[in-house]
């Protein structure tokens, strides 16, 4: 044995084993298994693994001997897979929070229908003709569980679902996947035509006054033991596990409750049902506390449907359903009471108990209601936007462009409120310097933005100002606002009817264009784009300076944008960003690329997926050249991100070849050569030259050292790179007949350019694939030259020992060249 293998047997032998999954069908062969399984504090297979593995093995057709598919018989190994299944669930106590989360609509119908059936209740009976106070109380329990499901399905359905990413198409998987929807439609469409009969049985539930049990363990195997037993009082449908009444109305009223709700959307008056229902469940809750329940209510989303109720249903005498922000506001709303609404906007300011979804909603409802001609809401609308602006601005989001619009004539008496909120959103005892940082460069960039020194005085004499700001900073502020200032301070001229003339609209226009140029600040941009617009409508603002550049890709869809504003806006955020990213202010390219994206999310898809691949690259650069020089790994969710990218397969979108190129460096830098090699999608290999040169690299890598069998790889990137390095001859015969040499070009057949290459390898720096790159291209040179110059490098062997055309290489000094650029980036 070779000294490799003994290290590799060493380290093998020395690994921990992982004890080896109990399978099915040993539950069948030994009857006390499942109960020391289930024991066991983290089971392998979980619990509802197992129901699903029981079900899908008793639920399996049979072939006769006519080779025709019959359904499953129903023998003993059938039922006592059947009957583990019920155990299993009986372990879980019947939540169907946790089964509804595990399992699919199919199997927990089926496995639902069989606890019906093993409790004795016949098929095909209609629910809501039976009598649930005669029935034994696991039957009863039994019912009341199928149909709590079935409305609780119904709901769940409902909801819009996120879509799973399928990985690579397979057949049998699509056509499964295919059956088991097909499947879940149907049952749908059964539980929903039976929709109002659930409803009749739960209601009814409400009415019964005493408590049920739910089947255990023990009481199945009761029932499995005595199966010709009938209804009765019998041990076992009265030894179960106890669930009081008030447990039951607990949960049957939270599930009345959602499906009224649900139901309200096409028939308000059922609202009043569900608020009923979600109030008695908050009343049961709050006198048994949640913590005696066997059966968990999400306590946060009861609390949503209360408010949601509060504010669809008229209210009541009960003062305690107005005490929420949500209920009071809607009543400001209803009532017309604005001088409320803004004080409960002000307030929240200092709680943040508000969603700024809900903030913004708000306000847009009060603007939709200014447009329609009452001009008195103007007013509230300014102070619901200041209330909203400086809540954002402390909590660290990008300034909304409506407070800029409505900022455009700013007045004594909107400053003074502007004031007034800023005073009372803060408290600067209490407060983090980071929280007075904010609020700080708020207020600055607002004197900035302001044409009349008046109202900078108003500003920067008020007392928050002063506590927020040094002395040196508020003097500095002052002096830049004199310079820039139209109007010429009169007492340091000599000739006052001269330098007390405004300045003109041009000069006002040019020194708004000098601060546009200069200023990285997203919000201070769109200030003066907006300034600037109000002026004249005639400058395309974007070309004010050379120096900003974007991509042409990126270029004809940005220009594309027909409203003017918002062209120069994204054009300009989009070039700064770039710009910070070239110079390694990643700072503020990430807080210009941030405001493009709020932007562009509101009207264009496309640009909006543009954002985030720049973001993506610009996420790559930050942690390279921050915990990456470390040696510190890339988060997860970046890796996923970079994955993400390369699988994308949205059309029409504009790309940049450098984040593909960084995505594939970045990759190999911190070797996820199992993606590269083994989950890559093949489509793409086939169209990315970087996936498939990043792919070709990790194989080799992955498989060094190893047999001489795992060098096909070495040998298809030997391939790769040959034809990218070759070059073609041209020749011209000349008027005396000779054929003369022109020049050299490089050769069309690589996957990429001879400098794409260069440029990707100075991208890496990861040892092994640096090493790795490097012998190869001095092995080309030792195929090039003779014996003599032969250069010795690791992993040498691996390549082939000739080049199909010898002088279709490029020199030999480019070879050694690129080769001192790998020897550099592994020094």
């Amino acid at each position: 044995m070779s000294a490799e293998a003994a290290d590799r047997e060493a380290a093998t032998s020395s690994r921990p084993c992982t004890p080896p999954q109990t399978s099915w069908f040993e539950f069948l062969l030994e009857e006390a298994l499942l109960e020391q399984h289930l024991q066991k504090p983290s089971p392998d297979p979980p619990p509802v693994q197992l129901i699903v593995q029981f079900l899908e093995q008793a639920s399996k057709p049979s072939v006769n001997e006519q080779n025709q598919v019959q359904p499953p018989p129903d023998n003993k190994r059938n039922r006592i897979l059947k009957l583990l299944a019920l155990k299993v669930a009986a372990h879980l106590k019947w939540d169907l929070d946790v089964l509804e989360k595990s399992l699919s609509v199919p199997v927990l119908n089926m496995l639902l229908n069989e606890l019906l059936c093993i409790s004795k209740v016949p098929p095909g009976t209609k629910h809501v003709d039976v009598d649930l106070s005669s029935l034994p109380p696991t039957t009863a329990m039994a019912i009341l569980l199928y149909n709590r499901w079935a409305i609780r399905t119904i709901v769940q359905s409902s909801f819009p679902v996120k879509q799973v990413k399928p990985g690579p198409p397979q057949l049998n998987v699509m056509n499964q996947m295919q059956q088991e929807k097909e499947l879940t439609e149907n049952i749908l469409k059964v539980l929903k035509e039976q929709a109002a009969d659930s409803i009749l049985v739960l209601e009814g539930a409400l009415k019964l006054n005493k408590d049920l049990y739910v089947h255990t363990i023990r009481t199945l195997d009761l029932l499995a033991m005595e199966p010709g037993m009938v209804n009765g009082e019998t041990e076992s449908s009265t030894a179960g596990l106890k669930i009081s009444a008030e447990e039951i109305q607990c949960q049957v009223c939270y599930d009345l409750g959602a499906i009224y709700f649900q139901q309200g959307s096409t028939n308000a008056a059922v609202h009043e049902n569900a608020k009923e229902k979600f109030f008695k469940t908050k009343e049961l809750i709050a006198k048994n506390g949640s913590s005696s329940l066997h059966f968990t209510i999400d306590e946060e989303r009861l609390a949503g449907y209360c408010q949601a109720c509060g504010v669809l249903t008229s209210f009541s005498d009960d003062a305690s359903q107005q005490t929420t922000p949500y209920s009071q506001i809607h009543s400001c709303m209803k009532s017309g009471n604005y001088q409320d609404l803004v004080k409960i906007f002000l307030e929240d300011n200092l709680t943040l108990s508000l969603p700024v979804q809900f903030r913004q909603s708000v306000l847009r409802e009060l603007f939709q209601k200014a447009q329609q001609g009452n001009d008195a809401l103007d007013e509230v609308c300014f102070k619901v936007c200041v209330c909203n602006t400086v809540c954002d601005v402390l909590q660290g989001r990008t300034i909304d462009i409506q407070f800029c619009q409505l900022f455009l004539k700013p007045s004594k008496e909107k400053i003074d409120f502007l004031l007034e909120v800023c005073s009372r959103s803060i408290n600067l005892e209490n407060a983090s310097e980071a929280l007075k940082r904010k609020m700080a460069a708020f207020l600055k960039n607002l004197c900035l933005g302001l044409e009349d020194l008046q109202l900078v005085f108003m500003i920067s004499s008020h007392e928050l100002f002063i506590k927020l700001l040094k002395d040196d900073e508020r003097k500095l502020l002052i002096d830049q606002m004199r310079k820039r200032s139209p109007r010429i301070n009169l007492c340091t001229k000599p000739v006052t009817s001269f330098y007390d003339i405004p300045a003109s609209a041009s000069v006002n226009i040019g020194q708004l264009e000098h601060q546009l140029i200069l200023s990285v600040d997203p919000w201070r941009i769109r200030q003066i784009l907006i300034e600037l617009h109000g002026m004249t409508s005639e400058r395309q603002f974007w070309t004010v300076s050379s120096k900003w550049e974007v991509p042409n890709v990126y270029g004809n869809v940005i220009l594309g944008i027909k409203d003017n504003l918002t062209r120069d806006l994204v054009y300009i955020l989009m070039a700064k960003g770039l710009h910070c990213c070239a110079i390694k202010d990643f700072v503020h390219a990430k807080q210009l690329f941030a405001a493009c994206l709020e932007l562009v999310t509101e009207f264009s898809p496309k640009l909006r997926q543009v954002m985030l691949n720049e973001m993506l690259l610009l996420d790559i650069y930050t942690h390279e050249a921050g915990a990456g020089v470390s040696g510190e790994r890339p988060p997860s969710d970046l890796i996923s991100r970079v994955r993400g990218y390369l699988e994308m397969r949205v059309p029409d979108i504009p790309l940049r070849q450098v984040i593909a190129e960084e995505c594939v460096a970045f990759l190999l830098n911190w070797c996820e050569n199992e993606y590269l090699t083994m989950q890559v999608p093949l489509p793409l290999v086939q169209t990315n030259p970087y996936v498939k040169l990043g792919q070709l690299l990790a194989a080799t890598c992955k498989e060094l050292p190893g047999p001489k069998e795992s060098r096909r790889t070495a040998k298809d990137l030997w391939e790769v790179v040959v034809q990218i390095c070759s070059v073609s001859n041209q020749h011209k015969r000349g008027n005396d007949g000779r054929v003369s040499l022109i020049k050299h070009r490089e050769s069309t057949l690589g996957i990429m350019y001879r400098s794409e290459l260069l440029s990707f390898i100075k991208k890496l720096r990861e040892p092994l694939v640096l090493t790795t790159i490097l012998s190869l291209f001095v092995k080309l040179h030792n195929v090039r030259e003779d014996i003599v110059n032969d250069i010795a490098a690791e992993h040498i062997s691996i390549w082939p020992s000739s080049i199909p055309n010898n002088e279709s290489v490029f020199s030999s000094p480019s070879l050694l060249s690129t080769g001192r650029s790998c020897m550099l980036r592994l020094l």
